[in-house]
């Protein structure tokens, strides 16, 4: 059983993030503070990991490219694997605590690893952990709302996951400020947080069942339906604008090469970046409910090309540095979240979790070989022709998947799945 808190008289007006917490299942919020918790630990990592690997560990442009495609894109190797196990068990609790359970012990590997080749170990074995757990934690998000409310749903948890990741990168500046250079201390006060993450959900989400009263998929329907044509045209869509999206780290190493400000406090453009999402995750949320989230999603994907052009220009200051953090927390905001939602409502219940995992799959998949690409680009020419070859690729896709995604709004039907009735 889990607690849904509904609306209650007197919530008219303005909405208040308090009211909108009011508004989803209390499953939602705890799998948001699970989220927190976890946020904390991970962006505390990543918010050191482009300077430690590039600072520290020495790698080139290029090297830090492939490594920041593997983070970016291997958790695609099992978030497939996780969302059909979900389903098929019924029970994704467990199947997204083995995840978080990876990924938290990847932590404490990080102290011993020194070389290129032992930290991409590490950072495998953590993006492997944080693709196992994904799309079971999304399914047991779509199954406890509304369908009405999904995007609101997604929009709360995203919100929880979002002071989490705020919150970390700031406590790895406090821990780096008083001691400089400790990079020890941050895996080791991140692995807490971690543990911590994972005790929540192990003792306190309730272990619902994600397809109630419905026959489990067997693997060939499954495939009948994550392959039905409702998906096949906003996966390529998602495909396609993940090929021409950079990495955070890229974006971040761009603006201290131009600006040259000092190391310490590289951790805090994470902060300012999550900030924006963390303001903007319910409101875009809900606009994308009333307005459709195919459009909410690519106009964040403006938003990214925005963040690009501006973080191109050849001089810079501590505004345009503001206005690129902003820009970058509403493309996530806008589509996060929204992808899930949008994904959760174009295959049946019993397939959600594979049907989302498929969708965050092509998006990750895309993003590796775009990471590559662009540490290949930065290389040969430099970081800001980089970016500017990928504002204008972006230019060119956006009308491409504004095509792709129109009319991908509308809720699953057995004939459009491919499933029999």
């Amino acid at each position: 059983m889990y607690v849904t808190l509904r609306d209650r008289p007197g919530d008219t007006g303005p909405d208040r993030p308090r009211a909108a917490l009011r508004r989803v299942s209390g499953t939602v919020v705890l799998l948001g503070t699970v989220s927190l918790l976890t946020d904390v630990s991970s962006e505390m990592v990543a918010s050191v990991l482009p300077l430690y690997l590039t600072a520290v560990v020495g790698l080139s442009p290029v090297a830090y490219g492939f490594l920041d495609g593997v983070y970016q894109g291997v958790s695609a190797l099992v978030r497939i694997a996780g969302g059909y196990a979900g389903d098929r068990g019924r029970r994704p609790k467990w199947v997204a605590a083995a995840g978080y359970g990876v990924s938290a012990l990847s932590r404490l590997a990080m102290l011993p690893a020194a070389g290129f080749a032992a930290v991409t170990a590490v950072v495998t074995a953590d993006r492997l952990g944080k693709g196992l757990r994904t799309a079971p934690r999304d399914a047991l998000i779509a199954a406890a709302s509304r369908p009405e409310a999904l995007g609101r749903a997604f929009g709360v948890h995203r919100t929880l996951d979002t002071v989490g990741a705020a919150a970390g990168p700031l406590v790895a500046f406090a821990l780096l400020a008083t001691v400089p250079g400790s990079y020890d201390s941050v895996f080791v006060v991140s692995f807490a947080f971690a543990v911590a993450g994972l005790a929540v959900l192990v003792l306190l989400v309730p272990d619902l069942p994600t397809a109630s009263g419905a026959v489990r998929a067997g693997l060939r329907r499954v495939v009948a339906q994550v392959a039905g044509v409702r998906l096949r045209r906003p996966l390529l869509a998602a495909a396609l604008l993940g090929l021409v999206t950079v990495g955070d780290g890229f974006l971040y190493l761009t603006l201290q090469d131009r600006d040259d400000f000092a190391a310490r406090w590289f951790p805090l453009l994470y902060v300012g970046t999550n900030v924006a999402y963390l303001v903007l995750a319910v409101p875009l949320g809900r606009l994308a409910d009333r307005v459709g989230r195919g459009r909410v999603f690519v106009a964040g994907h403006l938003a990214l090309l925005g963040g690009y052009l501006v973080a191109a220009l050849p001089r810079g200051g501590v505004g345009l540095t503001v206005v690129v953090l902003l820009l970058l927390g509403t493309f996530y905001a806008a589509t996060d979240g929204v992808l899930a939602a949008l994904v959760s409502r174009l295959v049946p219940a019993d397939s959600r979790g594979t049907g989302i995992a498929a969708a965050q799959t092509t998006v990750v998949l895309a993003r590796f070989a775009a990471s590559v690409l662009f540490g290949l680009v930065w290389q040969l020419y430099g970081p800001r022709p980089a970016l500017v070859l990928f504002a204008v690729l972006l230019a060119g896709v956006v009308p491409v998947a504004v095509r792709l995604l129109r009319g991908a709004d509308h809720p699953a039907t057995p004939a459009s799945t491919g499933a029999p009735a």
